[in-house]
Formats: structure tokens, C-alpha cells, sequence
């Protein structure tokens, strides 16, 4: 049972829909604050009503270094700390491709959400939890970064640069009171998933041995885990949500 969450200031991005609102349901009934991070302003506001207590909503370009800056500082004007970071923002880009028929800029732009929106918004918690020698970091990785999916190169490149980078913080803050962990989903449905081919939804899904896909709740529990003061002795690890796809 997760415990002692109450009163603990968790920053979430892409934090309108998905994985990271159903992580902000979760870590709101355990009595966490939350501040609500996401490029989409008008789903920050319908996830805004949709809970029980008000969270903190920012409008954020998580690719963008002063956006990422300006947000995490309102976070800690606002609420006074920063306990744990979910980095749940992330696109795929364009699929069914060869990796010759990517356009070079969209190559570029899930580079800029998915991996350098990573490193971009733990540079700027980072030096808050270390203020008070303690935090929670979870990172947005997936099993096409373990494994790579055909027709989705800049998805898989970006998301195995994000379990690396997870690895290396780990590394380096290991005696600081801070973790980093990354999560590597298969398919979970979520919108992110409505402007992919069936295509290509069809092939991830019969690569997982269970013949399903996971669903929100399942990616929100073992989350809700990683980011609990429980995880205290794991860092620098890429947890498995595959299905049992993959297995190490």
C-alpha cells in the first residue's frame, strides 16, 4: 500500500490526458498536490474539472528551455517544493515510414518533446529536490526504445536516448535522496495512440505475449509506485509494462 503522499508536490507533464492524468487521479486520492504541466491549455482545463481538488495548471512546451524554466519556477513559488516529476509529454511523430521517408523536421520535433523535453525539464527540478535532499523522478520511456518498431524511427531513437538518460541520473544522483526511473510501456490505449494507422497499433499489439494492450490503470499503479518514497533503493532502472514483451 503506498503511503505518505499527502502534501507532496508532483509535477506532471502532459498532464491534460493519458498516462499522466490518470497519474494525477492517482496521486491526488493519495493526498499529493499537483501541478499539471501540458502544451494543451484547454485540456489543462478540462483536467482541471475533472478532479477533486484544484491542481496548478501551466501551459508548457516541454522542448522549449524558458517555457520549462518559467513553469517549474511558478511551481516552486507556488506550492514552496518539488517532490516528484513525472515527464509523461511525448509524441511519436510520423509512423509507417521507412526511416528514408522521414522528413528530417519531424525527425526533429519528437527529438525536441520526447528526449530533449526530458533532459530539459530534469535540469530544471533537479536542483530543487536537492535542495532538500530528496525526490522522485519518472521518466516516459517505451519498449520501442528497447526494442525499436519499424515505422517509427525518431519514436524509438528518441525513447532509447531517454532510458540512457535515465541510467546515466541515476548514476549521478544515486547518494543525493533522488531517484530516476524510467517506465517502458507497450501499448497502452491513449489519445496519443488515436493518430497512429490500426496499421501500425496492430503490429505492436501482436508482438505482446499476453495479446492485449495495458490499459491506464495498470500504467498509473506501477507510476504511482516509482514515484513513492516505497521506491528507495531503485534507481537508474527502466521498469517493464510490455505485456511480457520484453523481459530484462
Amino acid at each position: 500500500m503506498i503511503s505518505q503522499l499527502e502534501n507532496q508536490v508532483v509535477i506532471i507533464t502532459g498532464g491534460a490526458s493519458g498516462i499522466g492524468f490518470a497519474v494525477a487521479e492517482k496521486l491526488q486520492s493519495l493526498g499529493a498536490r499537483l501541478a499539471l504541466l501540458d502544451q494543451n491549455f484547454d485540456g489543462l482545463n478540462t483536467a482541471k474539472d475533472k478532479l477533486k481538488r484544484e491542481p496548478l495548471i501551466i501551459q508548457t512546451n516541454v522542448s522549449d528551455e524558458a517555457s520549462v524554466n518559467a513553469a517549474i519556477a511558478r511551481v516552486k513559488d507556488h506550492y514552496g517544493r518539488i517532490d516528484m516529476l513525472l515527464n509523461s509529454a511525448g509524441i511519436t511523430g510520423k509512423t509507417n515510414l521507412k526511416t528514408h521517408q522521414i522528413p528530417t523536421e519531424d525527425f526533429e520535433l519528437v527529438y525536441g518533446v520526447n528526449l530533449r523535453g526530458s533532459f530539459l525539464i530534469c535540469k530544471a527540478v533537479l536542483p530543487h529536490m536537492l535542495e532538500t535532499g530528496y525526490g522522485r523522478i519518472c521518466l516516459m520511456a517505451s519498449i520501442a526504445g528497447k526494442e525499436g518498431n519499424a515505422g517509427m524511427a525518431a519514436y524509438s531513437a528518441t525513447k532509447a536516448g531517454v532510458i540512457g538518460l535515465t541510467k546515466t541520473l541515476g548514476k549521478e544522483y544515486a547518494e543525493s535522496g533522488i531517484t530516476v526511473n524510467a517506465l517502458a510501456p507497450a501499448v497502452i490505449y491513449t489519445p496519443i495512440h488515436d493518430a497512429m494507422p490500426q496499421e501500425q497499433i496492430d503490429y505492436m499489439t501482436a508482438k505482446i505475449p499476453m495479446g492485449r494492450c495495458g490499459t491506464l490503470d495498470e500504467a498509473a499503479s506501477m507510476i504511482t509506485y516509482i514515484l513513492s518514497p516505497e521506491n528507495s533503493f531503485t534507481t537508474g532502472f527502466c521498469f517493464d509494462l510490455s505485456g511480457g514483451r520484453a523481459t530484462y
